[in-house]
């Protein structure tokens, strides 16, 4: 299967090594800064387990050529119309383009710009980021990739996606019920962002300050109540199970959007927290929690 993973910052740069390792043909679509260093040092992974090194295929938008099996759309959401620009002529007609990006909003653009058909689901958990010459830092050993149709349907093309992508070297979850996996992820991510952004600091310093609980809980409530009336069939083992691991005082967590923002990067605040607001301006729920924090991530990027 012929894959083109769009970016290699934390998470396109992990799993297209790991493709790239276990044989499947990926080349990574990169800008010229980040494809100048990829020449120079090569993509290099740090891991729990130790350093690896490998020599990427590397392209830029003006050398793509042909058509690719597998699009693997990784960059943050707030790149995506340069990148559906970008990837437009390897798009062909058995082309299947799977998003891995924060939110829900991107699904719907992507599928306005290719056709339903050509979209489906997928979704990652890792802890990663990028170190100072661009090396890609596992934190945790955690690397789950999941995907699937977005309709539940997983036909002969996905099963070929399946089958290319299971033995990766990562845990790979192949799914029948893709959206409500998207539902949770966008739940868990946006409830530490919130409150992580809002408080400036990690759940840890959180939780055990005061009024922090309360905080965090409201946050996941007020998330809970939109994802919900947009069509979220809840389940409640699956949503527990992420207050859990939110409410965990012995876990200190942050989200990548604030790593982002202590860094004076770009955020995806309106992909993330911007879009539950629509979502629940559509259904007159009240958030006040979460409409203090996007007016606290607005003031940043004011900033910036």
């Amino acid at each position: 299967m012929r894959i083109l993973m769009a970016g290699a910052g934390a998470t396109g740069g992990y799993f297209g090594a790991r493709l790239a390792q276990a044989g499947q043909d990926v080349t990574f679509l990169v800008r010229e800064r980040r494809y100048q260093q990829l020449q120079a040092s090569g993509l290099v992974l740090q891991t729990p387990q130790g350093t690896e090194t490998l020599k990427p295929q590397l392209a830029q938008a003006n050398s793509l050529t042909g058509h690719y099996d597998l699009i693997i759309v990784t960059v943050k959401s707030f790149a995506l119309d340069q990148v559906m620009e970008d990837i437009a002529p390897a798009v062909g007609p058995e082309t299947l383009i799977m998003p891995i990006l924060n939110g829900l909003r991107h699904i719907a653009t992507l599928q306005q710009h290719f056709g339903e058909d050509k979209v489906i689901g997928g979704l990652c958990k890792i802890n990663a980021t990028l170190g100072d010459n661009g090396e890609v830092i596992q934190m945790t050993p955690l690397h789950q990739l999941y995907y699937g149709a977005l309709d539940g349907h997983n036909d002969a093309r996905l099963q070929r996606v399946d089958a290319a992508l299971r033995d990766c070297q990562v845990d790979t979850r192949f799914s029948d019920n893709i959206m409500d996996e998207l539902w949770e992820k966008w739940l868990l991510l946006s409830t530490l962002g919130a409150v992580c952004c809002l408080a400036r600091g990690n759940t840890q310093q959180i939780l055990t300050s005061r009024g922090g609980e309360a905080l965090l809980q409201g946050v996941f409530s007020e998330i809970l109540s939109v994802i919900t009336a947009e069509g979220y069939q809840t389940r409640p083992a699956a949503t527990a199970r992420i207050l859990e691991l939110l409410s965990d005082p012995a876990t200190p967590m942050t989200s990548s959007m604030y790593r982002d923002l202590t860094q004076g990067f770009d955020i995806e605040a309106d992909q993330v927290i911007g879009d539950l607001l629509l979502r629940a301006k559509r259904h007159s729920l009240a958030t006040p929690l979460l409409n203090a924090v996007d007016v606290n991530l607005q003031v940043y990027l004011q900033q910036r």
